[in-house]
């Protein structure tokens, strides 16, 4: 790993726009499912995903998912639903209440809260089908009340044996029974505007490949979407205290994600700096996916030099990392200092994969530096709010000179004419 100064460092971000011939066939795709429903969908599903199948064969099968659980080895499933029960937890702390505020002259404003009424859970194929991802997606909106969650994956998401069992078991677990074997573009363009054998949802959620990112761009207006997940990111912010081992699994832990992951160190110390760079050498060595890791850690990862503890704090800040991790002597004199970042681990033994997978909170968090900006995945964004206004003849009779006189300020004359000739039944006089 290349170890340079923290104020010399900029990490390389792009959005992914897709190239012209991406962008086309992401908008055919969308068309002809719009146009055509089913027929495109099985069209498309046979070219891109080699499946032939009939629109009767779209939906997952219920014999299909009880064989599914004889496929997934018991301590699998003890581990998916001790991981569920925790994140139902956390997510459940979230629940937001409908509110009004009565004042004594008749005057009620409020909020009404809903759950969105039909949900799009997206999961991938190939290196990236992730069933705790299931859970993540699934379990926020179950317990924000959404009574349709549905889920698309592609229908070879496990290879020639179809779809993966460990992700059908992990939506089953989170209470989802509506699944189809569809995926890519097609499969966003189905949730979004709907086919004869799947009905459309209102918000789509889950990442995918640039086909289904650039769908889901496209889509947004008519449905609403999470988000566009970037490359995985993580940061650590370590002193003298810090175990090198720790930092250099957990840097590793985030660039065996895929070649565009970033791995980063924030220290003090050009000792734990050296003792870093060697040590994530070594547990290189054998590391399953070594080949990701090391490109990865070649081409975006780094260990920056800090020249104290403020400059190491305004250079974490500054990238707004995906993931945090505060491996210092006193990290929670730390918590108050961090103002961006998507999730903070705290402490030693607080490795992200604790996050990734069981502690409870969203591993789905903002990347490519939006955490400057945006949130973790949580029961919010799957309800809806609206408000309620109800003002009294009273509130009117007051208020109402105020009201028309800044809607004429603004032009709009039919606007103060409506709260006019309220007043002037009333028998007030502008």
């Amino acid at each position: 790993m290349r170890i340079i100064k923290a104020n010399e460092f900029k990490l390389a971000r792009e959005v992914e726009y897709g190239t012209p011939e991406q962008n086309k066939a992401v908008h055919d795709i969308l068309e002809g499912v719009r146009t055509e429903g089913d027929a495109a969908l099985l069209r498309y599903t046979a070219q891109f995903d080699k499946a032939e199948l009939q629109a009767e064969q779209l939906r997952v099968t219920e014999q299909e998912i009880h064989a599914a659980y004889e496929r997934v080895e018991p301590k699998f499933i003890e581990a998916l639903r001790r991981a569920a029960a925790n994140i139902r937890g956390f997510h459940e702390r979230q629940r937001r209440n409908t509110w009004m505020d009565v004042q004594p002259d008749g005057t009620m404003v409020g909020q009404v809260i809903r759950p969105l009424r039909r949900v799009g859970l997206y999961v991938p194929g190939g290196k990236a089908a992730y069933p705790s991802s299931v859970l993540m997606n699934a379990i926020p909106a179950q317990v924000a009340g959404v009574p349709e969650i549905v889920m698309v994956t592609p229908a070879s998401t496990g290879g020639k044996e179809g779809i993966d069992p460990y992700i059908l078991v992990a939506a089953a677990e989170a209470g989802i029974r509506e699944m189809y074997r569809i995926g890519g573009a097609q499969a966003v363009a189905a949730l979004a505007y709907g086919t004869e054998s799947i009905p459309p949802v209102d918000k789509i959620v889950g990442p995918g490949n640039i086909y289904v990112a650039l769908a889901k761009r496209y889509v947004y207006g008519v449905v609403d979407i999470d988000s566009i997940a970037g490359p995985s990111e993580i940061l650590v912010l370590a002193d003298d205290s810090a175990d090198p081992v720790y930092i250099a699994a957990d840097l590793l832990s985030q660039a065996e994600h895929d070649e565009m992951a970033s791995a980063i160190l924030v220290t003090t110390s050009r000792q734990l700096a050296e003792a870093v760079r060697s040590e994530v050498e070594r547990q290189l060595e054998t590391l399953p996916r070594r080949a990701i890791a090391e490109q990865s850690i070649r081409d975006r990862g780094a260990i920056l030099l800090a020249e104290n503890d403020a400059e190491a704090v305004e250079t974490s800040n500054r990238l707004a990392p995906e993931h945090l991790e505060l491996l210092v002597e006193e990290p929670f004199g730390w918590l108050g200092r961090i103002e961006n970042a998507g999730a903070i681990f705290v402490g030693p033994y607080s490795t992200e994969p604790v996050g990734d997978y069981f502690a409870g909170p969203n591993h789905i968090l903002p990347t490519n530096g939006t955490a400057r900006f945006s949130s973790p995945l949580n029961v919010d964004d799957f309800l809806k709010k609206s408000s309620v206004i109800h003002y009294s003849k009273e509130a009117l009779l007051r208020d109402g000179e105020h009201i028309m006189t800044l809607a004429r300020h603004e032009g709009l004359e039919a606007h103060a004419r409506a709260v006019q000739v309220r007043l002037e039944k009333e028998g007030k006089r502008p």
